[in-house]
């Protein structure tokens, strides 16, 4: 929708849970924006970069003219959400034959489709490589702990999925010992290790995974421009580690770090596709064999907002987004809300891809919710959206004087939100509809049920890597969470693993600590903080400017992994860093509930 207020557009995002844009000023880059000077084409000639596929969720027949290409999982209490997308309608409404017997699918449930014009379309496309319809189908009334099988139909052209299974969420108060996967800043290029052990931690058992953000670095297409002069005959691509042209770009003058690969098409290691919608196409093909099979709940990073963050050398983004001219140069940076096309702006992709239970928990959309499984309550938090000071801001923050909408010049290209109603000042957080759902959500715990009581979003309150934007996200929720005595917050952002001692009010509570490896709770007090941004991604990892602070236990900047969670019973949880190389642990953590602590209400 064209909106009159844009501050009102953005919100409505939340009432209707549909991606809302602004398109009062036009948007005068490319068509379609392709970061490969060598071949700006769509689906490649072979020149440039190679553009790169993953197998869809389902297979085929020949010649399809309409395919199942992504398939994945969610929690929705007492259920599952059964998510699928394809590049052209159904014609009909989604369904989802399923049932407790594989060879006896019975029962039928139906859902909705919704669409967003993406830039390309999949009608320009290669049909087993693009998605563009977006299939919601519920499972309701399920029994908890509980395996189901499930096939979605053939329909307009698509072949019918194998019949595939899943397990539904314990109950809660169920003590049965569960491991979960959780992983951060997981891109295609650098994550093959990680990739490789999540497969294996799928087979192994793990209930779920909980990704914290930033998921595919669609945004990064940048890196497509970085190693490739337009004079060489093509682009690097991995086919050997000798550069093709005789010019070599800076960005190769700096060592890899540990375990990254050098002749995989980039400075950084690794490949990626040069189109921002590819990019999300090729993640989500690539992750099929995870989230068909375990749910994989999500929440909002920063690089989710829009087509892009930054500019490059001699502002080489301004000129291509803005002016139209590859390749080119700009006077100045000056990139703007406007600068992407319109499907790439406000996180309208990441509201298509993936369906979080928001609404079914009383948060809004894929961006603030919570759940159960067993003993633990978990809550996902936008870090990035949706309080006082966020990274990412809606128009209000840009506005000056009496105005009440920017003008173009005034935005940034990241503007998001706000995704719930703000009753009040834009600087106070306890305006912000997440702040107040956050409360109520902890104050309904059920902590007889659920001792244990985990928080994520995308930033870290506390790191080494001190920041600005720390103190702003610990001014929005720190206190909160005390007060209803969470008992750890995960986070990423930062390309590395690290953990932290108990911390409160930026004081270190060295009465919960035993030993470096096992800590007590102390609810009120303080909380346990992990950074667990090392899943890889084209940026490669963090490097640490300065000294590591008092606050930091243990710190890794050289390898790849992620880590398990495991809720060993009511009183007990286990951490445990998973490399990506090898599957050893690099580091792990026993949380502790003191006795009186157990069961006891905030």
């Amino acid at each position: 929708m064209k909106a009159v207020s844009a501050l009102v557009a953005l919100t409505l995002t939340a009432v209707y849970a549909v991606p809302v844009v602004d398109e009062r000023y036009p948007y005068t880059g490319p068509a379609v924006p392709i970061f490969d000077w060598v071949d700006p084409t769509i689906n490649g000639n072979g020149k440039g970069f190679p553009r790169l596929v993953e197998p869809p969720a389902v297979k085929p027949s020949a010649n399809p003219t309409n395919n199942i290409n992504v398939i994945s999982l969610s929690y929705i209490p007492d259920g599952i959400h059964i998510h699928y997308q394809t590049p052209f309608g159904l014609g009909v409404a989604p369904s989802v034959k399923w049932g407790k017997d594989p060879r006896s699918l019975y029962e039928v449930s139906f859902g909705l489709s919704h669409t967003y014009d993406r830039t390309p379309p999949c009608s320009e496309v290669v049909v087993t490589q693009c998605s563009q319809y977006f299939h919601e189908v519920q499972l309701n009334n399920l029994k908890p702990g509980t395996t189901y099988y499930y096939q979605i139909p053939a329909a307009n052209g698509t072949t019918a999925s194998d019949v595939l299974s899943f397990t539904t969420a314990r109950a809660a108060g169920d003590p049965t010992q569960f491991t979960l996967a959780v992983l951060n800043d997981m891109g295609y290029t650098n994550a093959g290790g990680t990739y490789t052990q999540l497969l294996k931690a799928v087979g192994e058992g793990v209930a779920f995974a909980w990704h914290g953000g930033d998921i595919s670095y669609a945004d990064d297409v940048l890196s497509g421009v970085l190693p490739c002069q337009d004079d060489w005959p093509v682009c690097y691509n991995g086919t050997s580690s000798q550069l093709p042209g005789g010019v070599i770009t800076p960005e190769y003058q700096v060592p890899l770090p540990y375990g990254e690969i050098p002749d995989q098409g980039g400075p950084l290691g690794g490949d990626m596709s040069v189109l921002y919608e590819s990019n999300w196409d090729l993640w989500q093909q690539w992750l099929n064999n995870i989230t068909l099979k375990i749910p994989y709940m999500v929440l909002p990073g920063n690089h989710e907002a829009a087509c892009g963050e930054g500019d490059g050398p001699n502002n080489i983004i301004t000129a291509y987004l803005n002016h139209n001219i590859s390749n080119g140069t700009a006077p100045t940076s000056d990139l703007t809300y406007y600068s992407c096309p319109p499907s790439q702006r406000n996180f309208t992709a990441y509201q298509n891809r993936f369906r979080m239970p928001g609404s079914e928990t009383g948060g809004v959309s894929n961006f603030w919710y919570s759940f159960d499984y067993g003993l633990a309550h978990f809550i996902s938090i936008d870090g990035e959206t949706d309080y006082a000071n966020s990274p990412e801001w809606p128009f209000q923050r840009d506005v000056t004087g009496n105005e009440t909408l920017p003008t173009a010049n005034q935005t940034y290209i990241t503007d998001s939100g706000p995704f719930g109603p703000v009753e009040g000042s834009y600087n106070d957080t306890a305006s912000y509809a997440q702040y107040k759902w956050l409360a109520a959500d902890l104050a309904s715990i059920d902590r007889k049920k659920t001792p244990w009581v985990i928080a994520m979003s995308h930033r870290p309150m506390y790191s080494s890597g001190v920041s600005s934007y720390q103190k702003d996200i610990r001014n929005a929720f720190e206190g909160l969470l005390l007060e209803y005595g969470v008992d750890a917050y995960l986070s990423g952002h930062i390309h590395w693993y690290e953990r932290l001692y108990p911390i409160g009010n930026d004081t270190i509570d060295t009465s919960s600590i035993v030993n470096n490896n096992t800590f007590y709770t102390n609810p009120g007090a303080s909380m346990t903080h992990i950074i667990n941004g090392m899943a890889g991604n084209i940026e490669s990892h963090s490097e640490l400017s300065g000294g590591i602070l008092n606050i930091t236990v243990f710190l890794d900047t050289t390898h790849y992994g992620f880590s398990k969670l495991t809720v060993l019973n009511a009183t007990a949880l286990k951490w445990e860093f998973v490399h990506g190389d090898d599957g050893s642990i690099g580091d792990e953590l026993t949380l502790l509930k003191r006795p009186d602590a157990a069961g006891k209400q905030y």
